[in-house]
């Protein structure tokens, strides 16, 4: 998936009310910039950080810049925004590059299910039974090459695995897919000194039947496409 405009760099001045940053651009401006992401953003939002801007002359938007990049300076990167793993996900479920995903009749998203959730993506195929995937965004890593999910409390999440343990309770394959927005990681975990409701959902949900599955990304200020496959590891 290719930025829509090209990306601009600046040092982050700070992060605040969630989903705002201001940013110093190389050309000495302070600007304003929309963060979409409202997760802690545990070790990317330390003021100094090099970071990457989208801007936009969209009038229907309140800022001129979203906030997509945290450049670590060292040849990797990290994507900051959460709406990019549903966005590039969809496009690559629908080319078929997606690993095991390749083949199927049709994809919804954001199809009602549950008690008042909606699923990211459900896939359908004749003869065979629906998979209903949720999608997570993963950033955090706290130990090199170790990435975590979450980076903070997420009763939500904890929800969604339930909702998935249900449908897979009623006949349905069900499927967490956790996109590594970092280029540094070779693993995952889960964070559960962060929120071991989660974890311990996450391990009843595994127990159900619930399928994991775990995808890096390549990303640069250019663009951000789906990767290899990676382990979950304990």
């Amino acid at each position: 998936m290719r930025f829509q405009t090209p990306l601009i760099p600046g040092t982050l001045i700070r992060r605040y009310k969630r989903f705002l940053a201001d940013v110093s651009l190389e050309d000495g401006q302070d600007v304003t910039a929309h963060c979409a992401n409202p997760g802690s953003m545990m070790g990317l939002a330390e003021p100094g950080m090099r970071v990457w801007l989208e801007p936009n002359d969209d009038p229907k938007k309140k800022l001129n810049y979203g906030w997509r990049l945290v450049d670590h300076e060292n040849g990797h990167f990290t994507g900051v925004d959460t709406a990019v793993p549903n966005r590039m996900l969809r496009q690559a479920l629908e080319t078929g590059s997606v690993p095991g995903l390749e083949e199927f009749d049709t994809l919804h998203a954001e199809v009602p299910y549950g008690q008042n959730s909606r699923i990211d993506f459900l896939i359908t195929s004749e003869g065979q039974s629906d998979l209903y995937i949720e999608v997570k965004s993963v950033t955090l890593s706290r130990i090199p090459g170790l990435a975590e999910f979450p980076d903070s409390v997420t009763k939500r999440g904890t929800k969604h695995l339930q909702e998935l343990a249900n449908m897979v309770d009623q006949g349905h394959r069900a499927m967490m897919l956790y996109l590594v927005q970092r280029t540094d990681c070779d693993r995952m975990t889960l964070a559960q000194d962060i929120d071991p409701a989660y974890a311990s959902a996450w391990r009843a949900a595994t127990a159900a039947g619930v399928e994991t599955l775990v995808l890096d990304c390549q990303i640069t200020p250019e663009a951000v496409r789906i990767g290899k496959p990676l382990r979950m590891s304990f």
